[in-house]
């Protein structure tokens, strides 16, 4: 009853049409030499994420926390629109000005898929010790392996993402996060002994490969206008990690906790032509 109220009072959006509006605000501001990113990293400032968030059609998903606003920076240059510091338009993000933005959408998610900036597990700040040599699986067959779950999406009906995850995992598609089952020891909440998620029963599908899916869900996809989303604030909304040693003070494992179902958009279904 608890999950059914939560779903009830979900925030509900159709991203097709915000996404379809974010694109030429975001390339506007790129050309006019607006947006910034790391030279280091090539992540967004602070002030570019904020400056998104105020700016962008429909906002963010949820105040005061980047979502769509750290993504666009990093799909402009992974889509070879925008480079540099300054994400200065590239020949190609100028002709994407007056290009089909669908069309613009569709490669942008083709070419993140390929050649994404970050590792989006990255973004599950709460699970440390991922910088170690040699933890993490190779990440292009990883995340094209959790894209492939926009498969098991349809146009006409919701689907929770823990559904989502169970039929993911009945077809064997296991975007596994550790590199060998060793390196689960590696990773860990809070403290490194106590919290390694290499102990048994602390490393459940749901809070790795679970997570991964829900980044590029909620990131990648959903900004993009893949699928549309149902959430709820994201403190409180999964109780798989509560369990661990550490995970029990933390309010939440993710910003993306909150997800609560997804739904194949048009473009989603044109993408995955």
């Amino acid at each position: 009853m608890e999950n059914e109220d939560r779903t009830r009072d979900a925030t509900e959006v159709h991203t097709e049409p915000r996404a379809l509006a974010q694109l030429p605000v975001v390339l506007a501001l790129a050309d006019a030499g607006k947006l910034r990113v790391s030279a280091a990293t090539r992540k967004p400032t602070a002030a570019t994420m904020r400056l998104l968030e105020t700016v962008l059609p429909g906002g963010e998903f949820y105040a005061n926390e980047p979502i769509s606003g750290f993504a666009w920076p990093l799909l402009l240059q992974a889509g070879g629109l925008a480079d540099g510091p300054r994400m200065a338009l590239t020949s190609r993000g100028c002709t994407a000005l007056s290009k089909d933005p669908a069309l613009v959408l569709k490669g942008l998610w083709e070419r993140w898929l390929k050649a994404g900036i970050i590792d989006e597990f990255s973004r599950i700040e709460a699970i440390k010790g991922q910088r170690s040599a040699n933890v993490l699986s190779a990440l292009k067959p990883r995340r094209q392996l959790a894209a492939e779950g926009l498969r098991l999406l349809t146009e006409d009906s919701w689907t929770p993402v823990d559904a989502l995850f169970a039929k993911m995992q009945a077809l064997g598609m296991d975007p596994k996060i550790e590199r060998t089952e060793m390196r689960l020891w590696k990773l860990y909440i809070e403290d490194p002994q106590y919290g390694s998620l290499g102990y048994e029963g602390y490393s459940d599908w749901s809070l790795l490969q679970g997570r991964y899916v829900l980044v590029l869900l909620f990131e990648y996809a959903a900004t993009l206008g893949l699928v549309d989303v149902r959430y709820v604030p994201p403190e409180g909304a999964r109780s798989d990690y509560t369990n661990q040693w550490g995970g029990e003070w933390l309010g939440r494992l993710s910003r993306y906790d909150g997800l609560q179902e997804v739904r194949l958009t048009p473009l989603g279904r044109l993408c995955l032509a």
